[in-house]
């Protein structure tokens, strides 16, 4: 299921948000302070584009705790809210149900990605 999810999941809502992930990375990265969170936001907007065979492994410290709670008040809202929104619109259908598990995966990766890890399975 991994390629052909992938395909599938590309053309049906990950493209969406990936660009959403990678455009909150330019404006992150506009700032010298943001550069390091914008970097983040391009390495989970390559989850975003391909999430079949990965999981999240989450962790971190008190840096990433502060770094989570600046994210989740400038960008993370926004973020998890559309893919939630993906992910109730593609749970609609049992056909979409494996799709939007995966938007679930990412807004909870929008809420507190600093101190997480992409696994390959």
């Amino acid at each position: 299921m991994g390629c052909l999810g992938n395909v599938i999941w590309f053309l049906f809502g990950g493209l969406w948000q990936g660009l959403s992930w990678t455009i909150s990375g330019i404006l992150w990265c506009i700032t010298i302070i943001g550069i390091p969170i914008g970097r983040q936001c391009f390495k989970f907007a390559s989850l975003a584009f391909f999430p079949f065979g990965k999981e999240i492994q989450y962790g971190g410290g008190a840096m990433s705790t502060l770094a989570n709670i600046l994210w989740l008040v400038i960008s993370g809202i926004p973020l998890a809210i559309s893919a939630a929104l993906n992910g109730v619109l593609l749970c609609c259908t049992i056909i979409g149900i494996p799709f939007g598990m995966q938007c679930f995966k990412i807004a909870k990766l929008a809420l507190m990605p600093f101190g997480a890890t992409v696994i390959e399975i």
